[in-house]
């Protein structure tokens, strides 16, 4: 076992050396000047690490209403091999079947930026869903980047320098349209049309589906569920692609105030590389990091704690209790990246800095009877309007024409 996994660490040295990277490029370039594979579209989650979010609303709706298209993931080689039980072609990244097929796919649709040296074949359409309506300042609007591996000139470069080759971008409302147009500096056709993995959450918000959800979760049906899904902090990383988080909600407190009737599961971001240490607190916080659907915990949960994650805007779809616990906000809106709207005083939900506050504010909400929240309608009004359960129809049909 020793022999083996020194012989995996090589094996990934080898996958990073910048010149395998150049000649995994050169052979994409060869392979893309094959003819183009009509009718097949390759799909890809958050890097290859989930069969999730926007593209895997609009890989369902194809497969369904377009059986003529040939349907292709890319996985990140770990992912792929736990995803043999599911009836997907998945394909390892960068392994040597997804270059022949990704460098003459007729499309792309993915929700977060590829590696900057893939290069675009002529022919393919690439769909960028992106992956949240924007809190927090992005790409060319950013002031400083404290990401490791990079430096705030050479971040916009490169994002910029990708950003250049979308076709399409998906926005979630005329708010995202106009940043979008301007922080990525975007020219090309911008599908504005709510997001493709919210139509769940508008087609299956009932309680047999709920019920049939957290079964599959294995959760306790006769609890209520409070979601915690916080984001990710530029500046708390171990290396690159890899980030710190430091639970800072007391455990202990909120069990104490409502493990009788509640269970806490917690979801950190993708890009958080901690493992929970959750002793002592198993028959009440759940640790669902790895739940591949986060749309689908939204509807588990009766009401949703985070903080600058843009969760909220698609959690605002159910219209339950939202808590925002934000301990760091000073450093965050100040330092790390700046808000685009006055989240303090139009956030859809109380603001808090202690577990303390936020024990007090669940309980006020339990008194009202779970009565709208403070700036409930005005946001959704303006963040929500699109989603009616159609997203992925009519961005299919845009893309697809």
């Amino acid at each position: 076992m020793k022999n083996l996994n020194q012989f995996k660490k090589v094996i990934l040295l080898i996958r990073r050396n910048r010149y395998v990277k150049k000649s995994i490029k050169s052979f994409f370039k060869i392979a893309s000047r094959l003819p183009k594979r009509k009718n097949t579209i390759v799909f890809e989650s958050f890097s290859g690490k989930q069969f999730s979010d926007n593209p895997k609303a609009l890989y369902l709706y194809i497969k369904e209403n377009y059986p003529q298209y040939k349907l292709y993931w890319s996985f990140d080689r770990k992912v792929a091999k736990n995803l043999r039980h599911k009836d997907l072609h998945a394909l390892s990244r960068f392994g040597l079947k997804w270059i022949m097929i990704m460098a003459r796919a007729e499309y792309w649709i993915t929700n977060s930026r590829l590696p900057l040296w893939i290069p675009k074949p002529r022919g393919t359409t690439y769909v960028q869903t992106w992956h949240g309506t924007p809190l927090k300042k992005l790409a060319a609007d950013m002031d400083e980047v404290y990401m490791p591996g990079t430096n705030t000139e050479r971040y916009k470069r490169n994002f910029l320098k990708e950003a250049n080759k979308w076709d399409y971008l998906v926005s979630a409302n005329e708010y995202s349209t106009t940043i979008f147009k301007r922080a990525f500096q975007f020219k090309e056709t911008i599908i504005e049309s709510g997001y493709p993995r919210n139509d769940i959450l508008i087609n299956f918000n009932n309680n047999e589906k709920i019920s049939e959800l957290k079964r599959k979760a294995k959760l306790p049906l006769d609890k209520n569920v409070i979601l915690y899904a916080p984001t990710w902090r530029d500046n708390l990383f171990y290396t690159r692609g890899r980030y710190k988080f430091n639970l800072e909600l007391d455990l202990q407190k909120m069990q104490e105030n409502f493990g009788k009737d509640y269970i806490l599961i917690l979801r950190l971001h993708y890009l958080v590389s901690d493992n929970l240490d959750l002793t002592g607190f198993e028959n009440f916080v759940y640790d669902v990091s790895s739940y591949e659907d986060i749309n689908e915990l939204y509807l588990m949960s009766d009401m949703l704690i985070t903080d600058y994650s843009s969760v909220f805007f698609d959690y605002a779809n159910l219209k339950r209790p939202m808590f925002f616990y934000v301990y760091d906000i000073d450093e965050y809106r100040d330092k790390l990246r700046g808000f685009y709207y006055d989240f303090e005083k139009k956030a859809p939900g109380p603001l808090v800095k202690e577990t303390d506050e936020l024990i007090k504010e669940i309980k006020k909400v339990e008194q009202n009877n779970n009565k709208p929240m403070v700036n409930e309608t005005s946001f959704s009004n303006k963040f929500c309007y699109l989603d009616d359960g159609r997203a992925s129809e009519r961005v299919v049909n845009e893309i697809l024409k």
